[in-house]
């Protein structure tokens, strides 16, 4: 045998033994979620209430939040109607004192918080020569700030029992910067930093950070997403891939995924393939994926027009014309069945 044949030998045996290693590793991690507390920020509506349907399936206990009392209402409802135990809080992720005080009701109410998914969202969609620094700030308050207010609630009492699981919800967009997005990915990106550094530094204290990277989800988000610059062909855009099946994942199957990561205590999971294939790609050639991007930009997103006014996707899509509800047939279920607001008109 020869010397690189021994070497190839080597690295071969070292790979199957670290496959070997993190799948026993992740089998000691597995957790019965019976009876355990998830507390889910944005999770009246979207892969939010796909989620805390998942868990409760699961045999959890369910708390919510959302700003929006009558959508709370709504997901209770469904919920409940599943045989859910659930709560609900009203509270505006970007308001620290808010995010305290939820995580406090629902200590108070359940015994303890066993699983925190931060979820919450907002989605803004144009050319960057739209965007202003309002938008840049929604997002970070939104999907960083507030992933970092809800953790620090909720991280005490974990490493005072040794126990408790916390989950990221990022983007592939936090991996791969994507054109027309860019106050999201931005925040995606931060987001996802904080919790690789949190599962890092909390190795062996008893509490588990699972990082999820969802590439194009159907839950109905282009319904309620932000448009500025061509907004109707922005949304048109948008709405179409979010629906497109191969393109897109549902929701439900994003949720069984989380679910299972979140069980497993996975240190990631990126849902979906084209997800991972970009993913992978970006590590190995990330100028050539900037490169691509950007020509796709050119090619395919709509050209930039002078227009900083921002209006809601359920405003903008025209579905009276019959291509349009065939190909985004699929993302108006998902926005049916996950509650989102306007999904009654789609």
């Amino acid at each position: 045998m020869t010397g690189n044949q021994k070497a190839l030998l080597a690295t071969a045996g070292l790979g199957i033994g670290l496959l070997g290693g993190r799948q026993l590793f992740n089998r000691k991690k597995t957790e019965d979620f019976t009876g355990s507390v998830v507390f889910i920020t944005g999770g009246s509506r979207g892969l939010g209430l796909a989620l805390a349907i998942e868990f409760a399936a699961s045999g959890a206990k369910i708390a919510i939040c959302a700003r929006d009392q009558q959508e709370l209402e709504k997901a209770k409802a469904e919920l409940q109607r599943r045989g859910a135990e659930v709560e609900i809080f009203r509270c505006d992720i970007t308001d620290r004192s808010a995010v305290e005080s939820a995580l406090q009701e629902a200590t108070r109410r359940f015994g303890r918080v066993d699983v925190l998914v931060n979820n919450a969202g907002v989605i803004a969609v144009g050319p960057v020569e739209n965007m202003e620094v309002a938008d840049f700030e929604e997002a970070m308050n939104t999907m960083y700030w507030g992933t970092v207010y809800a953790t620090l609630a909720v991280l005490p009492a974990m490493l005072a029992r040794r126990s408790g699981r916390i989950v990221n919800i990022t983007s592939i967009g936090g991996k791969v910067s994507v054109p027309h997005m860019l106050p999201y990915t931005c925040a995606k990106f931060a987001a996802i930093g904080f919790s690789e550094g949190l599962r890092a530094e909390l190795h062996g204290k008893g509490v588990t950070i699972t990082t999820i990277a969802p590439g194009l989800m159907r839950t109905g988000s282009h319904l309620n997403a932000f448009f500025k610059g061509q907004q109707d062909a922005e949304a048109t855009w948008f709405a179409l891939a979010a629906s497109a099946p191969g393109l897109s994942m549902s929701a439900t199957r994003a949720a069984r995924e989380i679910v299972t990561a979140t069980r497993r205590g996975e240190g990631e999971r990126i849902l979906s393939a084209p997800a991972k294939t970009l993913a992978r790609v970006q590590d190995l050639m990330p100028g050539v994926t900037a490169e691509a991007l950007g020509l796709a930009a050119r090619v395919i997103l709509p050209a930039v027009v002078k227009n900083r006014r921002r209006t809601r996707g359920r405003n903008l899509l025209n579905l009276r014309v019959p291509w349009m509800r065939l190909f985004t047939f699929l993302g108006r279920m998902a926005a049916r069945r996950l509650l989102q607001p306007g999904a009654s008109a789609a």
